[in-house]
């Protein structure tokens, strides 16, 4: 499993790194103590998991999440108790108050090295990529629907679950967006943010505001902003 830690103080950093080399298939491949400097070495580094604190310079270890595309495992490890619930809140796998404890980490960690195996067996008992044409079954209560994906407008991630756009339906699919969006097909759908995949066919408009900011309407009527790292590559999709 690979660790990036964030963390601004440079003895606690040294503290993690020293507990993780005793912890067999765990390799800690990026450290970073500022917001900015975190989001630069998760982008070239690309973990599996982040022992992130919350208060950083530059802003929050929340903050951080918010910026990014595709969310790595999070553990947190902070002196503060009072962001316990917000951090579950963005599926966090668990929160360590300092000082850190080998027990405590190694069970942790245990947690995120479960959860990564189950999600990749699940990607390998998966079948190929879906085409526009592939059918999709949802199912939400006692309604069910049965529609082709090129159908589908927009995915829209809430938590570990996924609301999925067509017609004028948006029912509630019980899969993470990250677990569809290895199946999309990427000549149709892109990911505009870290929340939404949009299918490229059902786009109403493109405008760019006075700030600088992209904003893309679709045929269903919501406006949606592209993060600023997808912001360059939507534009090159779209040849822009």
């Amino acid at each position: 499993m690979r660790v990036v830690i964030v963390e601004d103080s440079r003895l606690a950093r040294l503290e993690l790194c020293e507990q993780l080399s005793g912890i067999a298939n765990v390799t800690v491949v990026g450290q970073a103590d500022t917001v900015d400097t975190a989001e630069q070495v998760i982008a070239e580094t690309r973990p599996d998991l982040l022992l992130l604190d919350i208060d950083l310079p530059g802003g929050t270890g929340f903050d951080l999440l918010a910026r990014l595309d595709t969310l790595p495992q999070v553990i947190f490890t902070t002196a503060f108790d009072e962001f316990a619930v917000r951090s579950f809140e963005v599926d966090a796998i668990d929160y360590l108050l300092k000082p850190v404890t080998l027990p405590r980490l190694q069970k942790a960690l245990e947690k995120a090295q479960k959860l990564d195996s189950l999600q990749q067996s699940h990607s390998s008992a998966d079948e190929d990529r879906l085409d526009a044409e592939s059918q999709l079954f949802v199912k939400e209560g006692d309604e069910c629907w049965l529609i082709k994906l090129k159908e589908v407008q927009l995915f829209e991630s809430v938590g570990n679950y996924t609301r999925v756009y067509f017609s004028d339906q948006k029912p509630m699919l019980n899969k993470a967006m990250s677990h569809i969006e290895t199946r999309l097909p990427s000549a149709t759908f892109f990911r505009l943010n870290r929340s939404e995949i949009i299918n490229l066919a059902y786009i109403k408009d493109i405008e760019v505001a006075l700030n600088g900011q992209w904003q893309v309407t679709m045929q269903n009527g919501r406006i949606l902003v592209p993060s600023r790292r997808q912001a360059q590559a939507f534009k090159q999709r779209l040849s822009l």
